[in-house]
């Protein structure tokens, strides 16, 4: 007994892992197309709610877009109403697995094929393509996953041999609408413990068809697990801002409205399943008597496991046809229960878009990096004022000030390069395709060279200090000529976020970057051709051309750093 446990155990987490696995390798097949669809298929809440069903059925795993979603809502990617669209069309999507799990599980034995499948998978591993090597990974997961799923049945105790476990769930099943609530409440712990309503869904499929537990029952584990499976969302959502908290909320409430209603509706919603099923040739589910002693190819098993699927996708349909219509209130409500934070200065130097959770969905997680770079970038070019005004105070307090904001700026860039690099770090890199690992290098690369920015506006602080400790000034065309530098910075900033904006650099925007750059050296080389001039001639202070000459040449430093940026796009 105590092997055959841990038997089912172990089938369970092969289960599982294959089901992870094949998601990772559809994932990673479909790469940015599939990131870039859910981008643009979201204008209104059909296409939204389409978007999610068909991204669900393809990657089979609805807390993987239930992540992705709230990662995007993080980003900035998709508005609230956008994203609840997306999440009801998940709930739909991920019905397909309880069709995939009863026709091909159950109906045909489907492990047979799976170490064939297996063989092939590996034959497209070794291959040098990587769409090939991404797609092995889908074969192997899904072959995984349905020998799992038979060694989960064959292990499951034979009720003939052991009544007593009949014994024990028929004491669950014998408290009348108590015993709904009661097994709703297991399906719901199962699936927060298993962190998969398909696993969860497996499960209550097998206890079903061998006679485990009746068809009411196993619909009422379905409620729970619909309501245990947006635990994910609101982990992932647990270090996000507040539109994606409100998103994974929107994902809590739906299910749970959907919930009430239909236990309210419970035995005519069952009773319409039945008759569903029982028009499709099959014995009607819902009046099967359940003894323990069904057979697991008997068309009454295929009744209940048809029956259970069904249930299951009209559940979502229903739902989402319903609460289609008051997505807007919906939306309203998550934002009046959590609410945004006041906008304090600090605030805006903390990532605004990176959050938790992005482990089940890596290849998908770049996107919430490349908005995280565009606010690093913006934040950077702001220190630029600050190095204007400190060039431009007069007094000594009014300088301090500036001073003081400068080197704030410089470590807030070691921070935010810090923690973009770290979550770029811990991506998995066996879970994403090749062309995003290129991304990912691009992306340090940037990373550092912004934060070698922030390094720049320090590093002027001091040449300024110093300056200040000899007792020197600039001259007023000495003023005029590092405002000319510093807007030609600023330009150059100005065309390098707006290619971070297009994730890949055009031709035409290296070209700006590059004219821009040439520009900014032409014009460092003149000024200090100028002051070397006028140094011979003794017609300026040493002292103060010489810091002078520092300020324009660490200003053309970070024109250097800017260019590199749009550079390193380019390979991306």
């Amino acid at each position: 007994m105590i092997l055959q446990i841990f038997t089912l155990l172990g089938a369970l987490g092969m289960f599982l892992y294959g089901m992870n696995l094949m998601s990772e390798g559809l994932q990673k097949a479909a790469g940015d197309r599939l990131r870039r669809f859910l981008e643009a298929m979201t204008s209104n809440r059909f296409k939204s709610v389409a978007t999610g069903l068909t991204i669900t059925s393809i990657i089979q795993s609805s807390s993987a877009t239930t992540v992705m979603v709230v990662g995007f809502v993080n980003a900035g990617l998709l508005a609230l109403n956008q994203a609840i669209g997306v999440i009801m069309g998940a709930n739909i999507g991920t019905t397909v697995t309880a069709w995939l799990i009863s026709l091909l599980g159950f109906k045909a034995d489907i492990s047979i094929l799976a170490v064939p499948l297996m063989a092939l998978g590996f034959v497209m591993s070794i291959s040098k393509n990587e769409r090939y090597k991404n797609i092995s990974e889908c074969v192997i997961g899904f072959s995984l996953l349905f020998i799992g799923l038979s060694l989960m049945k064959e292990s499951v105790p034979d009720l003939k041999e052991t009544p007593e476990v009949l014994s024990f769930i028929q004491g669950w099943t014998e408290h009348g609408f108590g015993s709904v609530i009661i097994f709703m409440l297991f399906g719901t712990v199962l699936t927060l413990v298993l962190q998969s309503s398909s696993a969860t869904m497996a499960l209550t499929l097998i206890m079903m068809s061998m006679g485990w537990i009746p068809f009411h029952m196993g619909a009422a584990m379905v409620l729970g697990e619909n309501i245990g499976t947006t635990i994910t969302a609101n982990i992932a959502a647990a270090v996000a801002n507040p539109n994606a908290k409100r998103a994974a909320l929107a994902h809590t409430l739906f299910n749970v409205f959907g919930v009430i209603w239909a236990l309210i509706l419970f035995k005519p919603f069952t009773a319409l399943i039945g008759t569903i099923i029982a028009a499709m040739g099959y014995p009607n589910p819902a009046e099967l008597d359940y003894t323990g002693t069904i057979e697991a190819t008997s068309p009454e098993s295929t009744s209940m496991l048809y029956g259970l699927s069904m249930f299951h996708t009209l559940f979502n349909t229903f739902n989402t046809c319903i609460l289609i219509w008051f997505i807007p209130q919906l939306a309203a409500i998550v934002t009046s229960v959590i609410k945004g934070k006041q906008n304090k200065e600090e605030d805006a130097f903390r990532l605004k878009f990176i959050s938790g959770g992005h482990t089940s969905t890596a290849e998908l997680s770049i996107s919430q990096a490349q908005k995280e770079i565009e606010h690093f970038a913006q934040i950077s070019r702001n220190g630029l004022g600050y190095i204007r005004s400190a060039i431009h105070a007069t007094k000594g307090s009014e300088f301090e000030e500036y001073r003081q904001k400068l080197v704030k700026y410089e470590e807030i860039a070691d921070r935010i390069e810090f923690e973009i690099a770290s979550f770029l770090k811990d991506l998995p890199q066996e879970s994403v395709s090749e062309e995003t690992r290129e991304n990912i290098n691009a992306m340090y690369k940037i990373v550092n060279e912004l934060e070698s920015l922030g390094d720049s506006g320090e590093a002027i602080s001091r040449i300024l200090t110093r300056r200040n400790m000899h007792n020197t000034t600039f001259s007023a065309e000495n003023i005029r000529n590092i405002d000319s530098l510093i807007n030609l910075v600023d330009k150059a900033y100005e065309i390098m976020i707006e290619n971070l904006k297009n994730e890949k650099v055009s031709m035409l925007g290296l070209k700006k970057a590059i004219d821009c750059e040439i520009q900014i050296n032409d014009l460092r080389n003149l000024l200090r051709e100028e002051e070397i001039s006028s140094i011979e001639k003794g017609g300026t202070n040493y002292l103060g051309s010489v810091y002078y000459m520092d300020v324009i040449s660490e200003i053309e430093r970070m024109g250097d750093f800017i260019i590199n940026i749009s550079q390193a796009l380019e390979k991306k």
